[in-house]
């Protein structure tokens, strides 16, 4: 775990517990030593946090306190982007709304969180194939190579340009430009045979694939939730 969130993380439990908490309390829930939590609660109070307390006692924030903004990662971000389409699992109109604007504030600072598209329904985990490097490969905008089995069982080796990542009930799909069909294409990552990444790049080209992806999604009747 990182220095900020276990930050994020102490500053959570302060503002969640009933009363004073000891260091070695916080210690054992974060997996750290007490010596790491001394330290954490001085760079907190250091940065104007207000805590109140101290060795042996015990530690307590003031009550109200509001949390500072935070510093996303880019796994962090799409992490949040997902969750917050996956709200529509709720059933929950007025949340489903905020999640739609939180989610479209989030899309300001960090655009290519757009790119990750979950549907109201669960999915299982996937063996097939490793979606952080599937991820990383379409924010690089790096090519893939993969062997792929379709709805027939016929296998094809195809090297595509990954665009998004579509979270469906049964599967995941990834859409992406198809070299060998020279057209856009999906593909289920449950019927990948064999993948990697390869060394080529479409640098400056996905975002106009993706907008022509976007426009013929609009008059599709499939019942997935977007932002």
């Amino acid at each position: 775990m990182s220095k900020s969130s276990r930050l994020f993380e102490i500053i959570q439990m302060l503002r969640a517990a009933k009363g004073p908490l000891l260091a070695q309390q916080m210690a054992d829930s974060l997996e750290v030593s007490k010596r790491t939590i001394y330290r954490d609660i001085a760079s907190l109070q250091a940065m104007q946090t207000p805590i109140y307390g101290e060795a042996g006692i015990g530690y307590v924030m003031r009550k109200g306190y509001d949390l500072p903004p935070l510093n996303l990662d880019v796994d962090e971000a799409e992490a949040i982007a997902v969750g917050l389409s996956m709200i529509a699992r709720t059933g929950d109109a007025d949340l489903w709304r905020a999640a739609g604007r939180a989610a479209r504030k989030l899309n300001e600072v960090a655009p290519g969180t757009r790119r990750l598209i979950a549907s109201s329904w669960g999915l299982e985990d996937i063996q097939t194939i490793d979606l952080a490097a599937l991820r990383r490969a379409i924010r690089a905008e790096q090519k893939i190579d993969l062997r792929y089995r379709d709805e027939n069982g016929q296998a094809t080796t195809r090297t595509i340009w990954p665009l998004a990542l579509n979270y469906y009930v049964d599967t995941a799909m990834v859409v992406a430009w198809c070299e060998l069909r020279a057209d856009l294409r999906h593909f289920r990552l449950d019927r990948v045979q064999d993948w990697s990444v390869s060394d080529e790049h479409f640098t400056g080209e996905g975002s106009a694939l993706l907008e022509q992806w976007e426009q013929t999604q609009k008059d599709d009747t499939v019942l997935t939730r977007g932002f």
